[in-house]
């Protein structure tokens, strides 16, 4: 069997382990299009001739260019940082502030890996002025992903990366194309706080007008659109028209994480090609 390449970033929602189950459902094409490339475990595990990587995140997106095109003096600067000193709640501060203040790509960079991997659960997350404010995580020894940012590097010869929306990515497509969708989680019921998809930017009137650009796409144009997301009656209703399924997603029943409900993963797949359905 392959081995699998993981991602050199923390992210919440990657689709790490799902990656086998949700490559079955992937269409062939020339090019795989992502509007959320988020780590990046699809465009890592899936062997397109080229690839077309897009995320709203300047600093995700400067990132990846970085290590795409410079891997051996990013690097060097980012390991720099992974010293027992630097595992600090006061040093994490600091960097955070420093990152705040400066708009320099390249010291963005190389702080948002540092911030990562020490920062609490990995997120990524804004304030609304912009500022990044998670807070520190306390990790005993943060791991230093050299091997999989070279792995990265490797992989990026065939990619182009985009700091754009989503429906501006949809119309870059172009025939040959394939496009997998991994948008922010739709709520898991109705009365679930909407405050966190509005700080992600991403309500549910994005996750109707991305179903919707996915099925015309597929029908104008013969583009087929692959889309995951939480399986609810809610994208049940969302995805009408496309072949649904779901990916089974493990549950680690413990004490601890009881309180953690998993939810499948719902696949909804648009692609003319083979059904037809009037929107």
């Amino acid at each position: 069997m392959i081995k699998k390449q993981r991602a050199f970033l923390k992210w919440a929602g990657g689709k790490f382990k799902l990656i086998e189950a949700l490559s079955k459902h992937l269409p062939e094409g020339d090019r795989l299009v992502e509007p959320f490339v988020g780590a990046g475990s699809v465009f890592l595990n899936t062997n397109y001739s080229s690839y077309l990587l897009c995320d709203i995140n300047q600093d995700l997106i400067n990132l990846y260019k970085l290590v795409q095109t410079d891997p051996e003096r990013y690097i060097t600067a980012a390991k720099a940082m992974f010293v027992p000193e630097m595992n600090d709640k006061e040093a994490y501060y600091k960097v955070r502030t420093e990152f705040n203040l400066t708009s320099d790509p390249f010291i963005r960079s190389v702080y948002f890996l540092y911030m990562n991997r020490h920062g609490f659960n990995g997120l990524c997350r804004y304030n609304r002025k912009g500022g990044f404010n998670v807070p520190f995580g306390s990790y005993k020894k943060p791991y230093f992903p050299e091997k999989e940012l070279r792995a990265f590097s490797e992989s990026a010869k065939n990619a182009e990366f985009r700091c754009i929306g989503y429906e501006q990515a949809f119309e870059l497509t172009k025939q040959g194309d394939v496009v997998y969708c991994d948008p922010p989680y739709a709520p898991l019921s109705t009365t679930a706080s909407f405050t966190t998809y509005v700080g992600a930017g991403f309500s549910l009137d994005d996750q109707a007008l991305l179903a919707r650009k996915s099925r015309h796409t597929a029908i104008e144009r013969g583009i087929p659109v692959l889309i995951s997301n939480h399986d609810t009656p809610l994208t049940r209703e969302l995805y009408h028209g496309a072949s649904l399924d779901t990916i089974k997603v493990q549950r680690n029943i413990s004490q601890k994480g009881s309180g953690r409900k998993k939810v499948d993963e719902l696949m909804a797949l648009y692609d003319d090609r083979y059904h037809s359905e009037n929107d």
